[in-house]
């Protein structure tokens, strides 16, 4: 149970703290400054997007490496560290997903939509603020399972008490 709770509490903690950035950036007023708060997020986005593809995605190939290893290993693993590593897996899944969401959805050309109504912009900016923010509460989520599973593996393996 503890190796899904420190990631949900992990996630809930990144998700807090965006939330609380929302708050601090405060309402959005009209379609004009919500286009301005577009186009710095999306700057900013399309890195954090793409460094959390790259993450998520080199975790991916990391845990198929992870696997062949453990089998090759004399120490029988139990069924737990197993399903720490499908863990891992689906959280990088999930993150790596989200983030090529994320990164279609900033590319648009924001500012070249004259004719939408105008809370679009608002509506459009909440929802790619909550992409990028679930998309860093799914990638630390994952970096604590993996935390937690690597302590594992090296306890399994390491001899003596002393881990």
């Amino acid at each position: 149970m503890s190796a899904k709770i420190w990631p949900i509490l992990t996630f809930l903690l990144f998700a807090a703290i965006g939330y609380g950035a929302r708050e601090a950036i405060g309402s959005v007023y009209g379609a004009a400054e919500a286009r301005d708060l577009l186009e710095a997020l999306s700057r900013a986005g399309l890195y954090l997007g793409s460094a959390t593809a790259t993450a998520s995605a080199t975790t991916l190939a990391l845990m198929l490496t992870l696997i062949g290893m453990l089998r090759k290993l004399d120490t029988d693993f139990d069924k737990e560290t197993y399903r720490r590593v499908t863990l891992i897996a689906s959280l990088a899944t999930a993150s790596l997903m989200m983030s090529l969401l994320v990164l279609l959805a900033f590319v648009l050309p924001v500012g070249e939509f004259d004719e939408l109504p105008a809370d679009w912009y608002t509506t459009l900016y909440e929802v790619l603020f909550a992409g990028a923010v679930i998309m860093v509460g799914l990638l630390a989520a994952t970096v604590m399972v993996t935390y937690l599973t690597v302590r594992r593996v090296v306890g399994q393996i390491t001899p003596g008490e002393d881990v």
